[in-house]
């Protein structure tokens, strides 16, 4: 997390987009245009917003309001600002495992393929063993011995969550989950593509798909996948739709109804997409950093831990002509990535491959900085969001995060597994160990959370990794020793 002073220029940082302009999804509208916009409450009365206003989300809780409509006809000079989109920090596109084949190069890196023959699927591993990221912290044999995260609740903000994979059926809490956008659909993606969905696998997935299979040791095992804390209340907020971006309003919308409804961590694996902007020219950008600062302030008062993703722009963050959206907002806190390089390259990829065998032969560990994350000032940790050699050799996507996907996310979703990269993949590791922690110390303030997370992170640089890489097993060690400390002080009083 950081706080910003007044700049002569700033950068955002996201993903560069040509000719981009500050707005709602397109350019600011003239005077007389509808248009998405922020009416701040502390510079304008309510009752003094013009009737014709549609508010889209009451956020006065804030002292803001979401509208659309002509931004002009609101009285005071400082009432209104643009309400900018915000986009998804990944930065790979997504290869298919959907049958536990991997097969031909397609456009978005590999693909699977259909395999004629259901019962020869020997010739891969796992689906377990592609979680690189889960095997290095030894999720099952030693982290899920103390919480498997009952008891507490995480909201993925992002483009829908879809309930229909059998890795996320059991977690999904359908009754909380709701869409933020001004589409008619519910929380579930519509078009928005498979990025919520990956994200909550990372997070929650219960392990639960296709039946079983014999394993290693001659019994019956699951063949999905398994998410850090698979025993969380999961909420889809969706924040995007196939139209476009998700607003600012949108979003804190999702993270003030996050904190209401008594979730634990508020997961956004976004930000804001156009760089090098001049704040003499849009001084809109520092005016959305304090209303966010509110929102994230909000949430922590009622203990909710809000958690963003970096970016992907192998950009340093600390100078002070650059800001990153939402992830330098105070209160933020901010997860860049890291990853492998060599994950299975050199391994006859066959069903005799173990993940922890695989660890042990990398070219760069998993703790090693991604490609394109972004770093420095608003890091608060550093977590697995996978990795790649820009030489690209065959088997580059298994250094990426394998979890659940949604392929044809429209009319006919079908449940699946692929790999993505980003730092997107990264916020999602540490949303889940937030609820590992307030499974075992539920009376933990977001500050306690917080510090447990960075005390018990592998120190490796504060430059790349802030207070360090995330360590489950430290963590859930000394939360354990922390809560026990917390009942002796209470039966003590």
């Amino acid at each position: 997390m950081a706080e910003h002073s007044r700049r002569r220029f700033l950068t955002v940082a996201g993903s560069a987009l040509a000719g981009a302009t500050l707005a709602s999804g397109s350019a600011a509208g003239e005077s007389g245009e509808s248009t998405r916009f922020v009416i701040d409450l502390r510079e304008v009365d309510r009752a003094d917003v013009p009737g014709d206003v549609e508010i889209i989300h009451d956020l006065s809780r804030i002292d803001l309001l979401g509208a659309r409509g002509d931004p002009d006809s609101v009285p005071g000079t400082a009432s209104t600002t643009v309400d900018i989109e915000m986009h998804r920090h990944e930065t790979t596109g997504s290869a298919h495992h959907a049958d536990g084949s991997v097969g031909a190069e397609g456009d978005d890196g590999p693909v699977a393929e259909e395999d004629e023959d259901e019962e020869d699927e020997t010739a891969t591993p796992s689906r377990r063993d592609l979680q690189w990221d889960k095997a290095v912290h030894e999720l099952e044999a030693d982290v899920h011995e103390y919480t498997r995260g009952a008891g507490s609740r995480v909201a993925v903000i992002d483009s829908g969550v879809y309930d229909g994979h059998p890795d996320l059926a059991d977690v999904v809490n359908g009754e909380l989950s709701r869409n933020f956008t001004t589409d008619s659909d519910d929380f579930r993606p519509n078009g928005a593509g498979d990025h919520g969905t990956h994200v909550a696998g990372i997070v929650a997935a219960t392990n639960a798909a296709g039946g079983t299979s014999e394993g290693r040791d001659g019994d019956d095992e699951p063949t999905g996948v398994l998410g850090t804390a698979p025993e969380t209340d999961l909420l889809s907020l969706r924040v995007f739709s196939d139209t476009g971006g998700a607003t600012f309003t949108d979003t804190v919308a999702a993270i003030l109804y996050a904190a209401d409804v008594g979730c634990d961590a508020a997961n956004l694996s976004l930000g804001y997409p156009v760089p090098y902007i001049d704040p003499e020219e849009y001084p809109e950008l520092l005016t959305i950093a304090e209303y966010y600062e509110r929102g994230v302030a909000y949430a922590r008062e009622r203990g909710t831990v809000v958690v963003n993703s970096t970016g992907n722009d192998s950009l340093d963050m600390s100078p002070e002509d650059v800001l990153s959206l939402p992830t330098e907002v105070d209160g933020m806190f901010g997860v860049s990535a890291t990853g492998p390089i060599g994950y299975l390259w050199d391994d006859d990829i066959d069903d005799d491959i173990e993940a922890e065998e695989a660890l042990e032969d990398l070219r760069r560990p998993t703790s090693y900085p991604a490609s394109y994350t972004n770093y420095g000032t608003g890091t608060d940790v550093s977590a697995a969001g996978g990795n790649y050699d820009p030489r690209f050799p065959e088997n580059y996507f298994y250094d990426l995060v394998f979890s659940t996907i949604v392929e044809d996310d429209g009319a006919d979703p079908s449940p699946g597994y692929g790999w993505k990269g980003g730092t997107s993949m990264a916020a999602p590791q540490v949303a889940g160990a937030v609820a590992l922690v307030r499974s075992m110390y539920p009376e933990a303030s977001a500050d306690e959370v917080e510090a447990l997370v960075r005390e018990t992170a592998d120190d490796l640089g504060e430059t790349l990794h802030g207070s360090g890489h995330l360590d489950l097993e430290a963590l859930v060690e000394a939360t354990e020793e922390a809560a026990d400390e917390f009942e002796d002080e209470e039966e003590a009083e």
